[in-house]
């Protein structure tokens, strides 16, 4: 079983590449102009072959139970994150309900794809990998649900098309062939060029979420002043829920291997940052949103490590 420092050096890639992408922002190699198209790239061609690559043949996915339970788990998981970042940020925030809001959505949200799907793979292989992506239809579930109804009060129409995406649809598609065992009457290069294109999708999302960053950093420590928002995201986010998650998992998932693996990791992930972008578009507080994200990003690179190693620990 990985330890700490085995972990932390399977992460600081990850974070790594993130970096880059600031970097490449910084000195105009990574342009705005090109972010739009890049992120339509992303998420209709190249995260859908990774998601058919890792589905198609897996054999943990034939098991009823590794379909139907993760997406539960998915949901459940970021509807109590919600409560969680409710219940503290009236507690320990001042300012408008827009801002506690924004908190709980934003705190409530773990970066349930382009972090931990590099640390799956490197940790577990494709069987828990397969895991994570049909636990991340729950979570999207969870987000244009009852994260929007969270986020804006209950006063904007519920995102239900969002749900219907390339994404999505691979992964439903991905199952059905998986479970009449496609993948050996489908030509070899098939699946090898899946896989080529596949493998782009990591790096790629993860210098967009740094070319993201560099653009909006300023504002996350426009107020600096205030340090609550900060602290009580990384309560919330990086002590509160992981404890919640571990435990919940230990007394019952119990037999289910690879799952408890994706909640180990998914435990230890940091606010996601798409959020952010659903925060500017529903009328959220975005300074809030920015530095829920950022404070948390930047210290799981310290916290995680131990919770993975601790989760691992816990749950075999």
């Amino acid at each position: 079983m990985p330890d700490y420092w085995t972990i932390l050096g399977l992460m600081l890639p990850v974070y790594g590449i993130i970096a880059v992408g600031v970097i490449t922002r910084r000195v105009g190699i990574l342009a705005a102009e090109a972010e739009q198209s890049l992120t339509r790239v992303l998420i209709n061609v190249l995260f859908p072959c990774l998601a058919l690559d890792k589905i198609v043949g897996n054999a943990a996915l034939r098991d009823p139970r590794n379909v139907v339970i993760p997406p539960a788990v998915g949901f459940l998981t970021v509807c109590l994150g919600y409560l969680v970042g409710n219940l503290v940020g009236r507690v320990a925030l001042r300012g408008s309900d827009v801002t506690r809001r924004t908190f709980a959505f934003t705190s409530g949200t773990y970066n349930y794809g382009y972090v931990p799907l590099p640390l799956a793979m490197s940790l577990f292989g494709d069987a828990t990998v397969g895991v994570l992506f049909v636990h991340n239809v729950g979570v999207e579930l969870a987000l244009w649900t009852v994260g929007l109804i969270t986020l804006t009060g209950g006063t904007r129409q519920l995102g239900w098309r969002a749900l219907v995406s390339a994404p999505l649809v691979s992964i439903v598609v991905g199952l059905v062939l998986n479970a009449v065992e496609a993948r050996p009457h489908v030509p070899h290069f098939v699946w090898t060029l899946l896989g080529m294109l596949g493998a782009c999708a990591i790096p790629l999302a993860l210098m967009l979420i740094g070319a993201v960053a560099h653009d909006h950093v300023g504002q996350a420590r426009g107020d600096g002043a205030r340090v609550r928002v900060p602290v009580a995201a990384v309560v919330v986010r990086l002590l509160i829920l992981p404890a919640l998650f571990l435990l919940g998992a230990r007394f019952l998932l119990r037999g289910h291997h690879e799952l408890t693996r994706v909640v180990a990791l998914q435990a230890a992930m940091p606010a996601a940052m798409f959020p952010v972008v659903m925060t500017r578009h529903y009328g959220g507080d975005v300074g809030t949103a920015l530095r829920v994200v950022l404070w948390t990003s930047l210290l799981s690179l310290v916290t995680a490590p131990w919770w993975i190693d601790a989760g691992l620990s816990l749950l075999r």
